[in-house]
C-alpha cells in the first residue's frame, strides 16, 4: 500500500493531473485517499480519517493554502504538507510553515517522486522520534519488563505468541504480529508472514535453504547470529531497505 494522499485544489483538472502522476510513482508509491476543492472540505476529510501527506494548492477561494497549512500545524497528528502551485513567490512562506516540499505547476513526475521521498523521510523521522519514547510491557517469569522498542531487532510469530528479540536476550509477548506492524510499521519491515525486522538492524541478504520452502533468501541482522527467512513477495522490500 502506498502513501495515503489528500489532494486540495479548487481546479478539477489540476487534481486529475496529480491523480495520474501519483498513480505512476513508485518507491514510495502513493494513492489518492481524498480530494477537496477548498480548505473547509479538506478539514472535513481530515476529521474523518488520517492521511500520510497533503498536496496543497495555495490560491483557492476562501481560506488559501497557506492559511490551511497554518491550521494543520496545530493538529495533534499533523500530516506533512507539499505545496503545489503555479506561483513561486510563496516558497519562503511555505517553508516557514514547515512544508516538506514546494512544487510549481505543471508538475513533472520526477519532481513529484522527489517530493514523495521527502514525505517518507519526514514520516520516518517523526515516527523514529515517537518510537524513542515507546516501550513494550512484557510479563516474564513473574516479572514485568519494560523493553524499549528501539532495542528490538525482530518480532517473530511462533504458535500463539510473539518472540521479541533484542541483542541481549529474547522475550515472549502475547499479541498479534499484524498489530505490531500497524503500530510500528515505520521502523520495522515485514520479511515473512511470521516476522518483522528492525529496518535499522538489516545487515545483509543471502541465499538460504529451508526444509519446507526449499531454496530461498534470508536476512541477517546486526546484533544476532541467526538469520530470518524472507518470503518471495517481501524480497524486493528487503532489497530496497538495504539500498537505503
Amino acid at each position: 500500500m502506498g502513501l495515503k494522499m489528500l489532494l486540495v485544489d479548487d481546479e478539477p483538472l489540476a487534481r486529475a493531473r496529480l491523480r495520474t502522476l501519483l498513480a505512476e510513482c513508485q518507491s514510495p508509491a502513493a494513492e489518492v485517499a481524498g480530494e477537496a476543492a477548498n480548505a473547509a472540505q479538506a478539514m472535513e476529510h481530515l476529521r474523518r480519517q488520517s492521511f500520510d501527506a497533503v498536496l496543497l494548492d495555495i490560491h483557492m477561494p476562501g481560506a488559501d493554502g497557506l492559511a490551511l497549512a497554518q491550521v494543520l500545524r496545530s493538529l495533534p497528528e499533523s500530516p506533512p504538507v507539499v505545496f503545489v502551485t503555479a506561483y513561486a513567490e510563496h516558497a519562503v512562506t511555505a517553508f516557514e510553515l514547515e512544508a516538506v516540499d514546494y512544487l510549481t505547476k505543471p508538475v513533472r513526475l520526477e519532481r513529484l517522486q522527489t517530493a514523495l521521498d521527502r514525505v517518507e523521510r519526514a514520516r520516518q523521522g517523526r515516527s523514529g522520534a515517537e518510537l524513542e519514547q515507546e516501550v513494550l510491557v512484557i510479563q516474564d517469569r513473574g516479572r514485568t519488563e519494560r523493553v524499549p522498542v528501539t532495542e528490538v531487532l525482530y518480532f517473530k510469530a511462533e504458535l500463539k505468541y510473539i518472540t521479541v528479540r533484542t541483542a541481549a536476550r529474547s522475550y515472549i509477548l502475547d499479541g498479534s504480529l499484524s498489530d505490531l506492524e500497524e503500530r510500528h510499521g515505520a521502523a520495522f519491515l515485514r520479511v515473512h508472514r511470521n516476522a518483522l525486522v528492525s529496518r535499522r538492524a538489516v545487515r545483509a541478504l543471502e541465499k538460504h535453504f529451508d526444509a519446507e520452502e526449499g531454496e530461498g533468501w534470508a536476512v541477517r541482522l546486526n546484533g544476532v547470529d541467526e538469520s530470518l527467512a524472507v518470503s518471495r513477495r517481501q524480497l524486493s522490500a528487503v532489497r530496497e531497505a538495504l539500498a537505503s
